[in-house]
């Protein structure tokens, strides 16, 4: 794998053997993520977190695999306490992040952020999310979680439920399912369907789309259902967001008819879509997802800042 120095901007910047490669690393990094052992690849290294949206998760267990690996993490986590509030181009700031850090993760509002901050840094840049677009490292991690449950990700059938047009980790994790031959269903409210450019690259690649209004046909013969949030920060109009608001919600009820092994995976935060009584049934996976986020970000920086002659796990 030659991911050594490499930006990480869309999850198309993978090859399906360089994704099947950091699962796999991922799997071995379980153990150091649990803190059960140690190793110490990144110890001469900084990676600057520049959040300019608001995240838990994705922040968080980027700096704890950091940390994990011996690493060292400068952050910005509130643009309105960093220069971005005096009217700094968000060049400027990754072009000063470049002089500080071995590496930048970025998140930002915008769409095609982090492909900007990638041209310029000449340090990698890892996409930690921009605005409607891509969130690469989130989509590793759900198919990690995949691959842990069924031991493979080629042909699963997977349902995606929700926001699959403001979506980042929808689009990403369509175009990844598309390289391993999954089908996949899509259930949505109408105004918030798959862009057609996202459905036409899946169709190009021979994907197996399917529209399934009905929830309960959806998920009868599915392996994954995967939940997504309606992200009321996306919408540019508050009465299109009141539309849609609580259009679906996942209960003991609407499982009844799943195949036992079915894992249901939300990138979270969940906001009612998902009822806390499906937390203790053999379905939900989305703990463990979270959960996951460490060691396959650890892979993730280990391949493309580890030394050469270090990046195997001590």
């Amino acid at each position: 794998m030659t991911l050594h120095g490499r930006d990480v901007i869309s999850i198309r910047d993978l090859s399906r053997d360089e994704i099947e490669t950091l699962v796999a690393d991922a799997r071995r990094m379980i153990p150091y993520a649990e803190g059960k052992k140690v190793t110490h690849p990144l110890e001469d290294k900084i990676v600057a977190m520049a959040f300019f949206e608001p995240s838990t998760r994705t922040r968080l267990s980027f700096e704890s695999a950091v940390h994990r690996l011996g690493g060292h993490c400068i952050t910005i986590a509130d643009p309105g306490s960093s220069s971005v509030r005096k009217g700094e181009s968000l060049n400027d700031t990754i072009r000063m992040l470049n002089a500080y850090a071995d590496a930048i993760v970025l998140r930002h509002p915008n769409e095609g952020s982090a492909r900007l901050a990638g041209r310029a840094s000449d340090k990698p840049v890892i996409n930690a999310g921009d605005g409607a677009g891509q969130h690469p490292t989130q989509t590793l991690l759900d198919l990690a979680t995949m691959e842990e449950a069924f031991g493979t990700l080629s042909g699963l059938r997977v349902v995606l439920l929700g926001d699959l047009k403001y979506g980042r980790t929808v689009h990403s994790l369509a175009y990844a399912l598309a390289l391993f031959g999954s089908e996949l269903v899509l259930s949505s409210p109408p105004t918030l369907r798959l862009p057609d450019e996202v459905r036409d690259q899946l169709e190009h690649m021979g994907v197996k789309l399917v529209e399934e209004d009905q929830l309960h046909r959806a998920i009868r013969d599915a392996d994954v259902l995967y939940v997504t949030r309606i992200q009321r920060e996306r919408f540019p109009d508050e009465s299109e967001y009141q539309k849609v608001a609580g259009s679906y919600r996942i209960d003991n009820a609407v499982l009844v008819g799943a195949k036992p092994r079915l894992i249901v995976l939300h990138p979270l935060p969940r906001a009612g879509e998902i009822a806390p009584e499906v937390d203790s049934t053999p379905h939900a996976a989305y703990f463990r997802q979270a959960f996951l986020a460490v060691p396959v970000r650890m892979a993730l920086l280990n391949a493309i800042l580890g030394s050469p002659k270090r990046r195997k796990a001590e």
